[in-house]
């Protein structure tokens, strides 16, 4: 009856993650870390399971001598976290008007 969650995504930081990335062509560890208000330690290991998955590309540079990891949503991603969406939409009851008959009863 219920489709399964993905377990990858069903954890909350990750899902946080891969929903900003969705939003946006890509972005800086900084940023996905101030949004998710996570610590760099977790936020890194997050990370880095999405990437194992390849659900999220990460590429690391160097900005003014400093560290710099841009994370980018991958097709697999983003098919994923679509799909995860889907399957939850299944857990929320119909809404009002589909209970409706025809005639709005």
């Amino acid at each position: 009856m219920f489709k399964d969650l993905d377990p990858l995504l069903h954890q909350q930081l990750r899902l946080s993650i891969i929903s900003l990335l969705a939003s946006v062509k890509e972005a800086e560890f900084t940023y996905l870390k101030d949004k998710t208000q996570a610590t760099a330690g977790n936020i890194s290991v997050q990370i880095n399971k999405l990437a194992d998955a390849e659900y999220i590309s990460v590429t690391k540079s160097f900005r003014a001598n400093y560290p710099l990891t841009t994370c980018k949503i991958t097709a697999k991603g983003l098919t994923a976290f679509e799909n995860y969406v889907k399957a939850l939409q299944d857990y929320l009851p119909p809404s009002a008007a589909k209970k409706k008959s025809p005639e709005g009863r």
